[in-house]
C-alpha cells in the first residue's frame, strides 16, 4: 500500500508561477503598455505599472504633446492609476519613457497584436 501512496501525485498547477507574475499592477516593477480595441480602426493605449512618485498628469501632458494626440488618467481599483492615449502609441510611448530615464528598457513589456 505504500507504493501506491508514493504514487499519487499531488496537486500542482502549471499556471501558478503565471499568475504570481501578473498579480497586481506593479509586480516586479515592470510597466505594461498594452493596447484596446475600440471599434473599427480606433484604437486605444494603456500604461500601467508606473511608479507612484511620478506625476501622472506630467507625464500625460508630455506624451500628447509629443505624440500630437488626447489622453488621460484613470484612476482603477486595481491597477492603480493608467495612462490612457488615443491611438496605437505603444512603440513611441516606450522609446519615450526610456529617452526621459523614467523607466529602464528592460522593465517594459508591451502587449497586443
Amino acid at each position: 500500500m505504500s507504493e501506491l501512496d508514493d504514487q499519487i501525485p499531488t496537486t500542482f498547477d502549471p499556471f501558478a508561477e503565471a499568475n504570481a507574475d501578473d498579480s497586481g499592477a506593479g509586480s516586479k516593477e515592470y510597466v505594461h503598455i498594452r493596447i484596446q480595441q475600440r471599434n473599427g480602426r480606433k484604437s486605444l493605449t494603456t500604461v500601467q505599472g508606473l511608479k507612484k512618485e511620478f506625476s501622472y498628469n506630467k507625464i500625460l501632458k508630455d506624451l500628447k504633446k509629443e505624440f500630437c494626440c488626447n489622453g488621460t488618467v484613470v484612476q482603477d481599483p486595481e491597477l492603480g492609476q493608467v495612462i490612457q492615449l488615443q491611438g496605437d502609441q505603444r512603440k513611441n510611448v516606450s522609446t519615450f519613457l526610456v529617452q526621459v530615464g523614467i523607466v529602464k528598457k528592460e522593465r517594459i513589456k508591451i502587449h497586443g497584436f
